[in-house]
């Protein structure tokens, strides 16, 4: 009988620890978020850049997360490149790619541009990184050729990388005056914050994948 009532306070501690809720002090998932202006926020007020209102939309669905602004207004995609390893210093556990635009705009060489792009991914996946690929589209006037050739490149990197893909940065406010600053280019706080809802579900998809046992 003494035996039971000296094992009763340790079986009890026992217990407690199997059926305790499981340690929510686990690190937030880091997202490196890779661009030009439209990632870094050009124009627009501290609270209303792209990664900030990014990072709000995924701690108001319950994910822990830290976006990292990463965007350098003007970059190209061989810029970002240059400045990738720099961009990774603290580490990453996935990463949205949003470049190529500045290329575009300046008529640069795609093939230039899918070097580029492609080397970004290539390391990023040597670190097993997941990566959200944000596509952008080539303007008219730059021709059929130039515009077939650019737009198709982002859909046939994320293949040849089995990156997630999100088509088109700009989807639902290029060409929308009252989503757009003065400039007709960049995004108001209304634009991006259009951008957001409809990334979101591809961004909540990258967190998992960041978050999964490998």
């Amino acid at each position: 009988m003494v035996m039971i009532k000296t094992l009763l306070p340790a079986l009890a501690l026992g217990l407690a620890a199997l059926f305790a809720p499981a340690s929510t002090s686990a690190a937030p998932v880091r997202i490196l978020a890779l661009g030009d202006s439209l990632t870094a926020g050009y124009g627009l007020g501290p609270e209303d850049g792209f990664t900030v209102q990014l990072e709000k939309a995924l701690r108001a669905k319950g994910l822990d997360v830290t976006v990292i602004n990463a965007g350098v207004s003007g970059d190209t995609a061989s810029g970002g490149l240059a400045r990738l390893d720099w961009a990774l210093g603290d580490g990453a556990d996935a990463a949205i790619v949003e470049l190529g635009a500045n290329d575009m705009l300046r008529g640069m060489d795609v093939a230039g541009t899918r070097a580029a792009l492609d080397a970004i991914l290539t390391k990023l996946g040597k670190r097993e990184i997941p990566v959200l690929l944000a596509g952008m589209l080539a303007a008219p006037n730059l021709g059929p050729d130039y515009q077939s050739r650019f737009d198709a490149m982002y859909p046939e990197l994320a293949k040849e990388h089995g990156a997630m893909l999100y088509p088109f940065f700009l989807d639902g406010v290029a060409a929308q005056r009252q989503l757009l600053q003065g400039d007709g280019l960049h995004p108001n706080a209304e634009g991006v914050a259009l951008i957001v809802e409809r990334m979101l579900p591809s961004v909540e998809r990258l967190v998992a994948e960041a978050s999964a046992p490998r």
